[in-house]
């Protein structure tokens, strides 16, 4: 008797560990499938039953793990934001040379544009329904450490090494110079006659622009 109650324990939890794994792998695949789809079509352009189809499970399954379109780019896209945005401030608070601060957080920055092209579309949107919210999300009750950078760039003042700048125009002009195309992306290819892959070319290339164009402007 004892015997055959721990073997149906013992099915009962293999039974649970398998079925937690599948549950792992099926969201997986709906989020990979999703982020396919939303990069290729846009938030407007995606159809659920897309990303079904792209998952290889019916659009019901999906409705079960995820209720709507809008919670699937949240989830998938807080997710990249929350990884993103506090590392481009951590970059320029470490210990590198200034310049090459500016160097990897450019690169970096556009690095992660290129992959994920509907991010500053999602932070642009959560921004103009909710800043504080997003900004919880992605910092808890912390803030940015913008004094931090801030002193940074006094050291170098003083140093005579660069301009004297307040540390977020910096990161305003920084900013703005990596996501612009992103967020005008329809736009610029028109402009350059580029499809998906040379507007990605394009952007490789901007690395460089944009780098020269920052430390151009802070270099005494």
């Amino acid at each position: 008797m004892n015997e055959l109650l721990l073997t149906l324990c013992l099915t009962k939890w293999l039974n649970s560990v398998v079925n937690k794994k599948t549950d792992i792998s099926t969201e997986e695949k709906i989020l990979e499938a999703a982020k396919a789809v939303f990069t290729e079509k846009g938030l407007d352009g995606a159809r659920m039953q897309d990303i079904a189809d792209k998952a290889g499970i019916n659009k019901a399954l999906l409705h079960y793990y995820f209720r709507s379109k809008d919670k699937l780019f949240e989830v998938i896209f807080l997710e990249q934001a929350a990884k993103f945005m506090p590392g481009m401030i951590e970059m320029l608070t470490s210990d590198l040379p200034f310049f090459e601060k500016i160097e990897k957080f450019v690169d970096a920055y556009i690095t992660v544009l290129i992959e994920n092209p509907l991010l500053p579309l999602f932070i642009l949107n959560e921004v103009n329904k909710n800043a504080q919210g997003l900004a919880k999300k992605i910092w808890g009750s912390g803030r940015p450490p913008i004094t931090a950078v801030q002193q940074a760039i006094d050291k170098e003042v003083k140093k005579g090494l660069i301009k004297p700048i307040s540390a977020l125009q910096l990161m305003l002009n920084m900013v703005s110079l990596c996501v612009f195309p992103f967020l005008a992306k329809p736009l610029v290819q028109f402009i350059s006659q580029t499809n998906n892959a040379q507007f990605n070319q394009l952007m490789e290339e901007r690395k460089k622009e944009v780098k020269r164009f920052i430390i151009d402007s802070l270099r005494k």
